[in-house]
Parts: structure tokens; C-alpha cells; sequence
């Protein structure tokens, strides 16, 4: 297995020790380095890849507002000088935080927590057509074709299907790692749809089976050209 990586930082000191630590490790395969967030945006948008090694504090736009933007961005490693980001770090669910000066041995560890979560990924079916979430006191069955969506409230989630809604204590973040990423987007920070079942585009809105789906401003324009080119393909 190798995991698809980029570097981006705004220190040459910086993204030199990374590349070379990284040259050291097989299942590490470093596809760009990026000197800047800005840059690591135009990229991502035209690369698919699977872990950032990302800086937090640089020049227009720091490593966590770009996280907050994109709708389903890549695993993240934060390597940092600041231990203040902590916190909003692991809100973000990020595998990991490196503290600058980073060594050897702590960058190691970071990266084989990163090969367990994708050796754990690839062992999920993709075949998989349900799965089971706690409403109130028992178990129901969620048929993935029947999701139309899903909305995130704090600390649980509705899911909305063909014939009921359900309410369960999940976050949506773990409800998409369940699901097909190539059938579901996600158009707001609250919200994951079933791109099969989006009737009606307009404005800054979706409809679905007769409800109203909100898209981020900062998302809209990568989030429509992704519903239309999956719309346009299985015409």
C-alpha cells in the first residue's frame, strides 16, 4: 500500500526535512509540496490525494481555515511550532500533531498511525448495502440506496431515507466514513446528500424528495461542478 502524501509549509527548512524524512519511509509516496494553503488549494482541486503533512501559521491562509473549507479534504498530519492548536486540531480529526523541531522517531510514529487508518480503511467491503445505527433503545437498519440525507445536531445526527427519519448519536463525520464517497457529497459543515437523489438545483440550495439542503458559500462553486459532472456522466 502507498499512501499519497504532500507537504506544505512556508519554512524551506521546513518541507527539506520532511521530504527527506518521508524518502525514508516505503509506504510514503510524496506526490507535491506546496509552499503556502493557497497553493495546496489549487492542487487538491486538481489531484486526488490521501494524507497532508500541513503547516498551520502561514502567509493569506492558515493550515485550519483550508481544512474548514473543504468539503471532504484528505487525512491531515499537522506539523506545527505552536502547541496552542491543539485542540482545534483534533476537532478537525486529524491523525495526528507534530511539534517543530520534528525528529525522526515522533515523524515515524505519525506516519504508522497513518498506515493503520488506511489498512483499516481498505478492509471496509465496498460492497456493503447497510449498516445498523441505535435509535432510542434498539438497533435499525440503514439501507445506503435509501439515504436521501443527513443532517449533523451537535451531538447526533438525523438521517432522512425514502420512508422515515432517524435520530442517532453519531457525528456526521463518522456516518460519511460509512458511506460511498463516490456517491455522496457533502454541500455544507452540517449536511451529507445522496448526489442520486438531488431533484433541483437553485441558488444556494438543494432539493431533495421536497426538502432544502444548504450550500456553503465557500463551497458552492467545487460542490455543484461535482453534482453536475456526476449528473452529466450518468445521463
Amino acid at each position: 500500500m502507498k499512501i499519497r502524501c504532500v507537504i506544505t509549509d512556508d519554512e524551506p527548512y521546513a518541507r527539506k526535512g520532511l521530504q527527506g524524512y518521508i524518502g525514508q519511509i516505503d509506504f510514503l509516496e510524496l506526490v507535491a509540496v506546496c509552499e503556502s494553503a493557497v497553493e495546496l488549494n489549487t492542487f487538491l482541486k486538481q489531484e486526488q490525494v490521501d494524507l497532508l503533512f500541513l503547516d498551520i501559521e502561514m502567509p493569506y491562509l492558515s493550515g485550519i481555515d483550508l481544512l474548514k473549507t473543504l468539503a471532504n479534504p484528505p487525512k491531515v498530519i499537522f506539523t506545527t511550532a505552536y502547541e496552542k492548536y491543539a485542540v482545534q486540531g483534533y476537532e478537525l480529526e486529524v491523525l495526528d500533531y507534530l511539534l517543530k523541531p520534528v525528529s525522526f522517531d515522533r515523524f515515524l510514529r505519525a506516519a504508522n498511525k497513518a498506515f493503520d487508518y488506511f489498512s483499516l480503511q481498505q478492509q471496509v467491503k465496498p460492497q456493503q448495502e447497510y449498516f445498523f445505527v441505535k435509535v432510542d433503545n434498539k438497533l435499525e437498519k440503514v439501507v445506503i440506496a435509501d439515504i436521501l440525507f443527513a443532517e449533523g445536531m451537535e451531538n447526533y445526527i438525523v438521517i432522512y431515507t425514502k420512508d422515515k427519519k432517524l435520530i442517532t448519536h453519531l457525528t456526521l463525520k463518522m456516518l460519511q466514513e460509512r458511506l460511498p464517497a463516490d456517491k455522496f457529497v457533502q454541500p455544507h459543515k452540517s449536511y451529507l446528500v445522496a448526489i442520486d437523489k438531488i431533484d433541483a438545483i437553485e441558488g444556494n440550495t438543494l432539493g431533495i424528495s421536497g426538502y432544502q439542503v444548504p450550500v456553503s458559500r465557500y463551497q458552492k462553486e467545487e460542490i455543484m461542478q461535482r453534482i453536475l459532472q456526476d449528473k452529466i456522466l450518468k445521463r
